[in-house]
C-alpha cells in the first residue's frame, strides 16, 4: 500500500533570515518561536559522533544552554557517544522543528566543559533523575529491568540527602564551524543560509536548496 501526503503548507521566509549577522541570535529567535508551538522538547538535537576510523552513530539529546561556549549538552563519558567524542572530539547535530518547518544544523569541535558546570547543572535535576544517572552504566549490557530497578533503589537508601554527580557524567558543548538555517518553502524552494566562523566574527552564504 503506497501512502499518500498531503501538499505541505509554505511558510513565508522570515526577514530576520536575511537581515541576521549573528547566528547565535538567529537560533535564539528561532528557538523562541519553536517553544511556543512545539508540543515536545523544543530543545532537542539529533548528535552525530563517530569512530577515529569513521564509523557514525547518531541519537537524540536535548541541548542544555547556548553561551559563547557553544551548543552544550550532558551525558556519561563512559556511553557509546562519550566514547567516540573521546577518540574524536568533532560532532554534528541538527534540531528539525516539525511545526515550524524548519531545521538547523552546526558543526563543529566538541569542548569537555569543567567539572564544576556540570556539577551545577547535574544538582539542578530532579533526584529520580540524578540517582538514574548514577545506577546506569549508559550504553553498556544491561542483565535485566530488575538490575537497574534494584541499583537505583540501593543508592536511594545510600544517598539520602544529596546525589554526589559520578565523575563520568560530564558535559559537552559544540564549538561551532557551520550553521545552517533551512526553511521550508513551495515546490521544493526552501531557503537555506548558511554561517562559516570566519576569525571572531560570521560569514554568511545563501545555498541553492
Amino acid at each position: 500500500m503506497v501512502t499518500a501526503f498531503p501538499p505541505r503548507p509554505s511558510r513565508v521566509f522570515d526577514p530576520a533570515h536575511d537581515q541576521a549577522s549573528d547566528p547565535f541570535e538567529l537560533f535564539r529567535l528561532w528557538l523562541d518561536e519553536a517553544t511556543v508551538t512545539e508540543p515536545n522538547d523544543p530543545n532537542a538535537m539529533a548528535l552525530a559522533t563517530s569512530t577515529p576510523d569513521g564509523h557514525p552513530s547518531v541519537r537524540v539529546v536535548l541541548m542544555k544552554r547556548l553561551d559563547e561556549r557553544g551548543f552544550a549538552f550532558y551525558t556519561n563519558a563512559q556511553s557509546q557517544k562519550g566514547e567516540e567524542l573521546a577518540a574524536n572530539p568533532y560532532a554534528s547535530a541538527v534540531f528539525h522543528w516539525k511545526t515550524q518547518r524548519r531545521q538547523v544544523r552546526i558543526q563543529g569541535p566538541v569542548l569537555c566543559l569543567p567539572p564544576e558546570d556540570a556539577d551545577e547543572y547535574f544538582h539542578s535535576r530532579s533526584r529520580g533523575s540524578q540517582i538514574a544517572a548514577v545506577a546506569s552504566h549508559q550504553s553498556h549490557p544491561l542483565l535485566s529491568r530488575e538490575t537497574l530497578e534494584a541499583a537505583t533503589e540501593a543508592l536511594a537508601q545510600q544517598f539520602p540527602g544529596e546525589i554526589p554527580r559520578p565523575p563520568q557524567w560530564l558535559g559537552f558543548a559544540i564549538q561551532p564551524e557551520r550553521i545552517e538555517f533551512w526553511q521550508d518553502g513551495a515546490d521544493r524552494l526552501h531557503d537555506r543560509m548558511l554561517f562559516t566562523r570566519d576569525g571572531e566574527g560570521w560569514g554568511r552564504t545563501r545555498l541553492y536548496p
